[in-house]
């Protein structure tokens, strides 16, 4: 995992967001992690974005999954 570039799918305010978004490029087989994750629930809305992440080969199949542009 060193060697590979990952890059900011999503940046979402809440953890049960990120959460669902991780579960559903999970069961696409695309790996994906969460930072930020116990920040964003820590801090208000919005001060700490949980960021979902993905190696950046994945990334457009990562968007076309989640329907992001």
């Amino acid at each position: 995992m060193q060697d590979e570039t990952m890059v900011v799918l999503a940046e979402y305010n809440t953890i049960t967001e990120a959460e669902i978004s991780k579960s559903m490029l999970d069961s696409a087989g695309i790996w994906s992690t969460i930072r930020n994750e116990y920040m964003s629930a820590i801090y208000p809305i919005g001060t700490m974005p949980a960021q979902v992440v993905v190696r950046e080969e994945d990334l457009e199949k990562a968007r076309a999954m989640l329907h992001i542009r």
